[in-house]
């Protein structure tokens, strides 16, 4: 076990965080705004890093409460495109021993972001690090992702894998994880893409062993792997760290929790914190979003109470 600074740092420019906005429906009729990007760039937001966020909204009603989601939380909208042929986005969630599973709809505005809109919105911006899911790797929406992700453009980027069926294969997946700097993905993501039984990865050891030879064949700086109630693991050169999941105090869901995680994993790279704290204070944040319903949290005093721990 390791201690070390967060190998290679992330650029102190502005976080770009591509990808689905949506909203999760549940079972009781609900319908909570999420989608794994939009949540990582609202929790930056609430962190103070003002990130640009960058997707695409139907002309719905749906659409209009995206617009004033951001607009009331204070989040620059000039990323996000509009589109009259498609829906924004939706997502059937169904929870079942307090693990949710998910029914993607195909087809959504978000699928489709155009580079050329992509570009503009891009114009002037002093942009840091990319961050970027898989999911929003499908249909038309990877060609403005592989022009963010072209080598000209210098963004190093943090891909957050989801595998969801059908909208991934294991090639593909991995291709999109080569040239990352940082990656993130739970135990079962690692078990499919490193093709090893699901069972065998039942300690943060057989984890970590899994992991290390999956991050150097990617080429990948910095491989972060969640665990659920377990914890997590971090690998990098010379690195490797495991810490227990905090607890939780009255679960609600945990809908929202690898997002949080995400959110302080990139806050912390942006600031330049040591990997093992990194990986702790994100399995804190982590654990206090499953205290509540959906993936987001309209309260400033969370992310100021949090940022008090952390910086005192």
């Amino acid at each position: 076990m390791t201690t070390a600074s967060a190998p290679g740092g992330a650029p102190s420019g502005r976080p770009l965080i591509f990808g689905e906005v949506l909203f999760d429906r549940f079972e009781d009729g609900s319908a909570v705004l999420g989608g794994a990007p939009f949540n990582v760039a609202w929790h930056l937001q609430g962190f103070g890093l003002a990130p640009l966020f960058l997707s695409r909204i139907g002309t719905d009603a749906l659409g209009e409460r995206v617009l004033a989601a951001m607009e009331a939380w204070g989040m620059d909208r000039g990323g996000l495109q509009r589109d009259a042929a498609h829906p924004t986005g939706t997502v059937e969630v169904r929870i079942e021993g307090g693990q949710p599973s998910f029914d993607i709809c195909p087809d959504q505005a978000y699928d489709h972001i155009d580079p050329a809109a992509l570009g503009a919105a891009l114009e002037g911006a002093d942009g840091g690090l990319l961050y970027h899911g898989t999911l929003a790797a499908r249909a038309g929406s990877a060609r403005a992702l592989d022009a963010l992700r072209a080598p000209g453009r210098g963004l190093p980027a943090f891909v957050d894998v989801n595998l969801r069926a059908p909208w991934w294969d294991r090639e593909g997946a991995r291709a999109r994880l080569r040239g990352a700097r940082w990656v993130k993905l739970n135990d079962d993501e690692l078990a499919l893409l490193a093709g090893v039984p699901r069972g065998t990865l039942d300690n943060a050891g057989a984890v970590a062993a899994a992991g290390e030879p999956e991050r150097e064949a990617l080429g990948v700086e910095v491989l972060v792997i969640t665990r659920g109630d377990a914890g997590a693991v971090v690998l990098a050169p010379g690195v490797e760290h495991s810490a227990p999941a905090a607890p939780v105090t009255g679960l609600v869901d945990t809908v929202g929790a690898g997002d949080a995680f995400s959110a302080v994993t990139l806050l912390g790279l942006v600031r330049g914190w040591p990997l093992p704290a990194i990986l702790e204070r994100a399995l804190q944040f982590a654990s206090a979003i499953c205290a509540q319903r959906g993936a987001t949290a309209p309260d400033r005093e969370l992310y100021r109470r949090h940022l008090e721990n952390w910086n005192g």
